[in-house]
Order: structure tokens, then sequence, then C-alpha cells
């Protein structure tokens, strides 16, 4: 990125500050202070607040070259992988972080920690969710817009837990929804795909003509109640401090969810629901 780069609006420079310079998960003061002398960026207010003490410094040097070049040679030097080999985890949330920042100026810090050229995001939302992981990889596997549906603002928000409950409740609500059957959970799908007595279930995920489909009908039901009773139920009774959901395990339970919306949307109405 040697060529001289536009410069940055105030509210991005203060956006990327605000990052970089977080009470909580920003750099140190003696961090913000070594960066800024290997950038050979003036560190002009170092007695302020981590965050304004860095947007004071990005911000006088770009009024004073008139380039965006120095905010992303920041960017560059706080990002090196080598500073994270103890800390993966911070980095990825720091990248995530900035990216919602810099994708709408059409940048992004890619994986080796590097800056560079990206289609800028048209809009918040769209920042957030080419930004968000969790998001970046359940588009990449294609997962079924119901899912998205139920748990984007979940999703944008980094609230794994709430996101699969809500994916979890999409499952329930279709199931209702194409069966005309009320109720919840393993009783509902007992009773729109269940054989029972009458061994003509409500809704068929295929024609039932063979064993083999009979069988297949029959699983179906057991991953459902499998997935009520090992995930819905357990987040609907447990506060959210009291369930440890990681991001790989949200990314597993969405991607189960997603196959059951496309078992479902196959599904047809064999019998009229009872009453």
């Amino acid at each position: 990125m040697a060529d001289s780069l536009a410069p940055f609006t105030s509210a991005h420079i203060e956006a990327v500050a605000r990052v970089l310079g977080d009470t909580n998960d920003g750099l140190t003061g003696p961090e913000i202070g070594f960066i800024l002398r290997d950038a050979e960026i003036p560190d002009v207010d170092s007695t302020n607040t981590k965050w304004k003490r860095l947007y004071s410094a990005l911000a006088s040097i770009q009024n004073e070259k008139c380039i965006g070049n120095y905010l992303i040679m920041f960017v560059n030097r706080a990002m090196a992988p080598v500073r994270y080999t103890n800390t993966p985890a911070l980095f990825e949330l720091r990248r995530q972080r900035l990216n919602a920042v810099l994708l709408l100026s059409g940048y992004q810090v890619r994986e080796d920690g590097k800056v560079s050229r990206a289609s800028a995001a048209q809009t918040l939302t769209e920042a957030l969710q080419r930004a968000n992981r969790l998001s970046a990889a359940l588009s990449a596997r294609g997962v079924h817009p119901d899912v998205l549906q139920f748990c984007r603002a979940e999703l944008l928000q980094e609230n794994y837990f709430h996101a699969v409950f809500e994916a979890t409740k999409s499952i329930a609500a279709k199931v209702r929804t194409l069966s005309g059957l009320d109720g919840d959970g393993a009783d509902l799908v007992q009773r729109a795909f269940g054989f029972g007595k009458a061994d003509a279930p409500t809704l068929a995920i295929n024609s039932l003509r063979s064993e083999t489909d009979r069988g297949e009908q029959r699983g179906f039901v057991s991953l459902l109640v499998g997935l009520f009773g090992c995930v819905r139920n357990p987040l609907a009774h447990h506060a959210k401090v009291e369930w440890t959901m990681t991001e790989q395990d949200a990314l597993d339970i969405l991607t189960l969810s997603s196959l059951v919306h496309r078992k479902l949307d196959k599904a047809e109405r064999r019998q009229t629901a009872p009453p």
C-alpha cells in the first residue's frame, strides 16, 4: 500500500481508535506508545485516555500529511500476528471489530494481519455481517435462509446462545406451519412425523413406500427430538451465564438446523391434522 491513500473521516479514525484503545480488549498504553514511535507518528496527546490518545495521534498526522496511510500503517503494526502468538482469540476479536469499521471504507484486515482493499460495505448491517466470522462461515456453507432470518440480530451481536435458541425455535415454527398442529418440542415432532397408531404421519419427508423410507422418517423424528432435547430445551431453561456456547458449537448446531430446514422444505402433508 505504497500509494497515497485518501484520508479517512474523523468518525472512521475515532472508531478505529476505540477498537484498538478499548479499555478491556485494546492495546496497552505502552504498546500504543511503541507502535506510534515505530510508525513515526507523533504522540501528541500522551496523557489522555488510550483511545483519545490514539485518535489525536492519527488525526493529527493525517491532517498534516493529508493522506490516510498512517492509520493503515498503525493497524498493520498493531495486528502483526507475532504479537498474538499467546492470544489468538484476541487477534480474531480485534480483527473482527476493526473490519466492521474498515469495510465501510473499502478496506479489511486479512488473516495475516495486513490491511488490504476490499469492496466497500454499503450499510452498517452489511459491514457487521461480513466482519462477523460466524455469519461469514454460515454464508460460506450456504446455511438455509430461515435459520439466518430467525437469528440474524443475535449473530451480529455475537450472541451465540440466543442465536442457537432462535434457530431451534424456527424449526418448531416451521413444523407447526406445515402440519397445522400446535404444541412444541418432542410432542409436536411425534404428532407431526411419528407413525403412531394410525401408521400415517401428518408430514412425511419422503414417499414412505419402502421400509428404507419409513426408516429415514423415523430417523428424522429421532434427530428432531434429540435436537430439541439436547439443545433447545436446555437453552430455554438456563440463563445465558449458566450455559457456555462457543462459536464452534454454534456453527455446528446452526448447520444442523439448516439441514433440518432443508428436509422440512421437502416434507409433504399426508393427512389432515387432528384438531
